[in-house]
């Protein structure tokens, strides 16, 4: 943004030069850059936090089919858990899937894709944990070994991706 910034400037410090009128110069500068929408635009499409969104996304049918075939293996519905956890937890992925997808298309709002991908990351993050420790206590060995281990690393990496994405606010 400060590279944009000084272009912006450069520009219509030239054209002020050339134009000699402050109004002109604006507006050539203006027109050399492209109006704001585009600019934002831009910025939006490339942001770190939708670049965050895909890849949470993209980890999201690898994921699905670990996690799917272990909990066929330890016969989850064997589970002494709740039906309405079982629901709620399903319903925060969707919500998460939802969220994640609106980050992607979004294609103006730049602080609300920050907000939206920051949000998504941490349920991300909240709902690997529950998963995890639901697992821990009913899962057979090695079907668990896979898919706690890719959510692990998918926890870690998001945690690791959240300070630099925080710095670009």
């Amino acid at each position: 943004m400060e590279e944009l910034a000084d272009g912006l400037a450069e520009a219509y410090e030239a054209h002020l030069a050339a134009l000699g009128e402050p109004g002109a110069a604006a507006r050539a500068a203006i027109a050399e850059f492209g109006d704001a929408e585009v600019i934002t635009a831009a910025f939006v499409r490339d942001s770190p936090w939708r670049r965050t969104a895909v890849a949470l996304l993209a980890t999201g049918p690898i994921m699905a089919l670990l996690w799917g075939l272990t909990l066929i293996s330890a016969r989850m519905w064997t589970w002494p858990i709740a039906p309405a956890l079982r629901i709620t937890y399903g319903l925060a992925l969707a919500a998460t899937v939802l969220t994640l997808l609106s980050v992607v298309r979004e294609k103006r709002a730049y602080r609300r894709t920050q907000a939206t991908t920051l949000a998504a990351a941490i349920a991300l993050i909240l709902l690997d944990a529950g998963m995890l420790t639901a697992a821990v206590a009913n899962l057979s060995p090695w079907p668990l070994a896979l898919a706690t281990s890719a959510s692990l690393i998918r926890v870690t990496l998001t945690v690791r991706a959240l300070p630099p994405l925080l710095r670009h606010r």
